[in-house]
């Protein structure tokens, strides 16, 4: 999608600072970070939301919460972190690409 930011930065067209990067998914970190680390898993295949996904996404859904441990491990968070998928307006999403937030590294974060 031509204006969706997501898919701007997965064409190189809005620079990001990587995570990870293969051919079905990117990962970088927030621009807004909540935590100490706080990156985003983004599936290249452009998925407006959760509620957008059905059985053909399965493969892709479990990669993304597959690689989400590993990475956080990678970026120091080894203790434990969040993940969080907003979804709709109601659920707070912002940017209409299917994403993932990985967040921690702060004792800070609320208790839910």
């Amino acid at each position: 999608m031509s204006d969706c930011i997501f898919c701007k930065i997965i064409a190189g067209d809005i620079p990001s600072k990587k995570v990870y990067e293969d051919d079905e998914v990117v990962a970088f970190h927030d621009i807004r970070p909540i935590a100490p680390v706080h990156f985003m898993l983004v599936p290249k295949l452009h998925v407006a939301s959760l509620t957008e996904c059905n059985e053909s996404h399965r493969d892709l859904l479990g990669r993304l919460l597959l690689l989400a441990p590993r990475l956080a491990k990678e970026q120091g968070l080894e203790t434990g972190f969040r993940t969080m998928i907003n979804t709709g307006h109601d659920g707070g999403q912002e940017v209409f690409h299917l994403h993932i937030h990985v967040f921690g590294g702060g004792a800070t974060l609320p208790k839910t």
